[in-house]
């Protein structure tokens, strides 16, 4: 039997917030912790990106709070902890929709930006901050908020808070508020420090743990292509860039990133960057971009690697390969999203091969490398478009149009009901991945809502043909699986 929202006890007006969304089918760690949470109790929450966490919490946290008569200038009653400013603003798109269903107020309080804002918002009074623990510091210890109402706390991607070493400031976050309130902690693993925030703060915790921890996701394709030389591997990156959907290349300083947007800009494929120097604005308005489909392939540092959530990223590149296989893991997870199929590159150097080798086999990830050029037939089938970064021949286009059938119109989906996507409130769907046999998995599911707005164009209605003079010809052919992960979700 399917459950319903509704079953499992979320109050009705939720209920109805989440059908205007499309969200009428709760996901596995939705399913599991609602009934407790719902029901005051502690609860850590142990599940890859992507699994429909922020739902999980959201909800309870909502329907919690709703309701009351007053608010307090300065004194929040709900409380969430994120490790960035761009999780921080997305998980704001997620709960806002909620907490207008249940009269609730939300802000966001992080750095980068001016705090005037911030404390403005906490003097006119509101129900729910969603906090980075250096900027909430602040303006505790500038008495503009303080903690000792708050009902319901929230620690999402507590793994990742300690990887940035965030744990002190948690940790003298979470004892400023009250013994008795509701705790609730997300993470993928418990290590690093996590358990010992578990232990000290969630009273008698029910567990419930949707994913292996480390646990590679089922319907991502993971790939990787080796190359002689940084000559060959400017021209596969440039192939990979070009393809029709979104795409996040990922690489590993700030220079490297800024750099690569730039060059791929100039030559036809709209991309921008994400990195450390940006500043809070240009942070938004390159994943605005990015989101709408204004740019359709984001250049990042492991900044992006955690916090972005985007609908649709087709296709994820490590042109550097990370530096340890849980930086490989959660980059990897910026595509396969909630129920939905994807693929993951690595592009590795002769010099490279063995520190990836010890990644992919601590990150349970089987691939067998492959020797590839920048039109190679894997890589042009990965790309789901033939586009040549030269102008091909009569005989060349002539070639390749009979033996690929040309695409109408890129990559197309079908399916059911819209996706949770980045408007402000989450959408649900399904839909199966097409384009002529290009062997793309189906998937369905929620999506976190991601600031700055989304068109809700898909990849459906463009040309296959990048800028610059590129050739429309498409492939269609059979796409060849390389190292399917055999892990379970």
């Amino acid at each position: 039997m399917t459950t319903s929202f509704s079953d499992l006890g979320v109050p009705r007006p939720l209920v109805a917030a989440l059908g205007d969304a499309g969200i009428t089918s709760p996901f596995p760690i939705q399913v599991d912790t609602l009934p407790d949470t719902l029901a005051g109790r502690d609860v850590l929450g142990r599940g890859r990106t992507g699994s429909g966490k922020t739902l999980a919490f959201s909800i309870p946290l909502t329907a919690r709070l709703r309701g009351a008569a007053t608010r307090a200038a300065g004194r929040p009653r709900g409380l969430v902890l994120a490790p960035t400013r761009e999780l921080a603003t997305q998980i704001a798109a997620t709960v806002e929709p909620l907490a207008h269903a249940s009269g609730l107020r939300v802000t966001t309080i992080f750095g980068g930006v001016s705090q005037n804002r911030q404390v403005e918002a906490l003097r006119r009074g509101v129900d729910i901050v969603i906090a980075c623990p250096g900027r909430l510091e602040d303006l505790m210890r500038q008495k503009f908020v303080s903690l000792d109402d708050i009902e319901i706390t929230v620690l999402d991607e507590a793994d990742h808070m300690a990887d940035l070493g965030f744990l002190p400031g948690v940790t003298r976050i979470l004892a400023a508020t009250p013994k008795d309130g509701q705790r609730l902690l997300f993470s993928a693993t418990l290590d690093r420090g996590v358990d010992k925030l578990v232990t000290r703060f969630l009273n008698d915790p029910v567990l419930h743990s949707v994913d292996e921890a480390h646990s590679p996701v089922a319907a991502m394709t993971h790939h990787v292509f080796d190359v002689p030389g940084v000559e060959a591997k400017k021209e596969l990156v440039r192939t990979l860039a070009s393809g029709t959907g979104r795409r996040i290349l990922f690489m590993r300083t700030k220079h490297q990133a800024r750099k690569l947007a730039k060059q791929l800009t100039e030559s036809g494929i709209p991309a921008v960057d994400l990195h450390g120097n940006l500043s809070q604005n240009a942070r938004d308005r390159n994943l605005a971009a990015f989101s709408s489909g204004e740019a359709r392939v984001l250049v990042a540092t492991d900044v992006a690697a955690r916090g972005v959530h985007v609908d649709d990223v087709e296709l994820v590149v490590h042109v550097d390969p990370p530096a340890e296989h849980k930086a490989y893991l959660h980059r990897s997870g910026r595509t396969a999203r909630a129920g939905s199929a994807g693929d993951v590159v690595t592009i590795v150097l002769p010099d490279q091969r063995k520190d990836l080798a010890t990644i992919m086999r601590k990150a349970a990830i089987d691939v067998t490398p492959m020797k590839v050029t920048a039109d190679s037939e894997h890589v042009l089938n990965l790309v789901g478009e033939i586009a040549p970064l030269v102008t091909p021949t009569p005989k060349q286009t002539t070639s390749n149009a009979s033996s690929r059938p040309q695409r109408d119109g890129g990559r197309r989906r079908s399916g059911g009901a819209p996706r949770q996507g980045t408007s402000g409130a989450p959408r649900q769907g399904s839909g199966e991945r097409r384009g002529n046999g290009s062997g793309r998995r189906g998937g369905s599911g929620q999506r976190s809502a991601a600031a700055g707005g989304r068109s809700g164009a898909t990849t459906g209605g463009r040309s296959g043909a990048a800028a610059g003079g590129r050739s429309g010809a498409a492939a269609g052919g059979h796409r060849r699986s390389q190292g399917r992960t055999s892990a379970a979700r």
